[in-house]
């Protein structure tokens, strides 16, 4: 596994002195431009957030966009070890970022769409703190999870129509997450598929808002 590489990631709002970092993963065969948009709203509603959209290390098997882990005859199986043979560069990621910008774990936000935040999810079973709440959007935990980071606040949001990752992962990510004593909630949104709608923005911006740490 080759160490992190920056490149084609996109520093959205730079404060002298940030008092969090967010940083966004979008899904695969995407990149990091397509969460900008998003990444400058949120760094707008926070100007001493520093902000930036991740572009995922890996080109596509299918020549198109950026991926953490290859999703070419994907399966619940071999899914597993996928995610897990990309951590480690995931948690190189969010730690060279969090060098950057000078903030704790406990300051770190990640905010991941489909494959990003299976990354972000996945992050829960590592041993120490990586973030201090994971904003998950249309994603999944990667398997069962039986233990995780209990300081890590986590707020799901997925479409009721979503064709490519069923909401009803989700909805089983919550009721563990919850088991396991972390603050976890969810929000489903009616009519809307794979993809962020005007009302699952707005509810996206009141989660950021809703920060303990922020004065």
């Amino acid at each position: 596994m080759p160490d992190y590489e920056p490149q084609h990631s996109l520093v959205l709002n730079q404060p002298q002195r940030p008092h969090r970092l967010l940083l966004l993963f979008h899904g695969v065969g995407s990149s990091a431009q397509d969460l900008a948009s998003l990444g400058t709203l949120l760094g707008n509603e926070d100007r001493d957030c520093m902000v930036v959209s991740v572009n995922a290390p890996f080109p596509t098997d299918f020549g198109q966009g950026w991926q953490w882990f290859s999703v070419g005859s994907v399966t619940e199986e071999n899914r597993i070890r996928r995610v897990a043979e990309a951590m480690p560069l995931f948690v190189q990621c969010v730690h060279y970022w969090q060098k950057m910008a000078r903030v704790s774990a406990a300051d770190t936000w990640l905010l991941g769409f489909s494959q990003g935040s299976i990354m972000a999810l996945e992050s829960l079973r590592e041993s120490s703190l990586l973030a201090g709440h994971i904003l998950a959007i249309a994603g999944r935990l990667a398997r069962p999870i039986d233990a995780a980071t209990a300081d890590t606040r986590v707020s799901l949001f997925h479409g009721e129509s979503d064709g490519v990752i069923p909401v009803q992962h989700s909805l089983d990510a919550c009721r563990q997450l919850c088991a396991l004593g972390l603050t976890a909630s969810v929000q489903t949104f009616s009519k809307l598929g794979h993809g962020i709608n005007q009302e699952m923005l707005q509810a996206l911006v009141s989660a950021f808002l809703d920060d303990p740490h922020r004065a």
